[in-house]
């Protein structure tokens, strides 16, 4: 099988600088759409691909249900195929759905049980659990619901300060107004899709965090309270009873502390061109444009080469 058919299941590699340098020298909004895009992009192909190669490599072989003539000595001359490669891949996809079922049907099993912890309390945006354990979240609204409601215990309440807790208030609501929970199930998805984007996957939490926190910096108007907040929640957490999709207190919060007692990043999208950083985030934002561009080319050259084999 010729080395192309491969590409899109390992280019996914080439997106880990971009990845560092986005959480580097990127807005934090800006770097987490590029990467959940980038991790979307990527995962899609390189799951089409690995589709296909199955195809290819198994049509051959009795007892499938594949159409006669995607058998034919020219359709094999034109792709590529082996076929213990192709029986690998079947496994390989079985294994690809079963984590993303597997994904989905959690983030689902969270989202049910936090709103059953929920049950009788006020339908108020924010939602305050008599519990000693200290934490906060936000829990995202279903489809044609509200936006979502912030939900925090009385414990983490009771170690902040009046401005601390407008802090976390506005961290948790950054959240739910950004739908943060979409770039993260994406990312999620893409790297159950294929295991080289989990870096990517990292990223995109960081920064949906670091997005989040500046969001409410902006709007308490003291980064040093932000700080002091984002770095008191953390010491004092034990974590929320159940995972969640995004909690106060989650992330690399040292980075996310140094961050905020720095500048404010830039507004714009890109670093300078001609600055060192510039030139390395242009170089690899590059680099993962081709990748993904080829991704797509395999995957769709393969695609038209089988739909023109198959009969009317």
């Amino acid at each position: 099988m010729g080395v192309f058919v491969f590409l899109p299941l390992v280019l996914p590699l080439t997106a880990w600088p971009i990845a560092r340098l986005a959480e580097q020298h990127l807005h934090p909004r800006t770097a987490t759409r590029l990467l959940a895009g980038v991790s979307a992009l990527m995962a899609l192909c390189s799951t089409l691909c690995l589709a296909l190669i199955m195809v290819v490599g198994t049509a051959q072989l009795p007892g499938n249900p594949l159409p006669d003539t995607w058998s034919d000595p020219e359709v094999r001359k034109a792709v590529p195929y082996d076929e213990v490669v192709g029986k690998a891949a079947i496994p390989a996809l079985i294994a690809v759905a079963a984590a993303a079922v597997h994904a989905v049907w959690r983030q689902r099993r969270v989202r049910r049980r936090a709103e059953r912890a929920l049950e009788g309390l006020p339908p108020s945006p924010v939602a305050v659990l008599p519990d000693d354990a200290p934490y906060a979240y936000a829990l995202p609204g279903g489809p044609g619901a509200a936006r979502g409601r912030i939900v925090v215990s009385t414990g983490m309440l009771a170690r902040l300060d009046s401005r601390e807790r407008r802090a976390l208030f506005a961290h948790e609501r950054a959240h739910l107004t950004a739908r943060h929970h979409r770039h993260l199930l994406a990312a999620r998805l893409a790297a159950r899709a294929n295991p080289f984007l989990r870096p990517l996957q990292t990223a995109v939490v960081y920064c949906a965090e670091r997005w989040a926190d500046e969001e409410a910096a902006g709007k308490i108007g003291n980064r040093r309270v932000m700080a002091r907040a984002v770095g008191k929640a953390a010491m004092v957490s034990r974590g929320t009873p159940f995972p969640v999709p995004a909690g106060f207190a989650t992330g690399p919060v040292p980075r996310r502390v140094a961050a905020l007692l720095g500048p404010v990043p830039p507004a714009r999208t890109w670093p300078p061109a001609f600055t060192a950083a510039g030139v390395a985030v242009w170089t690899a934002a590059a680099g993962t444009a081709v990748s993904a561009l080829s991704s797509a080319n395999s995957a769709v050259a393969l695609f038209l080469v089988l739909k023109a084999a198959t009969p009317l």
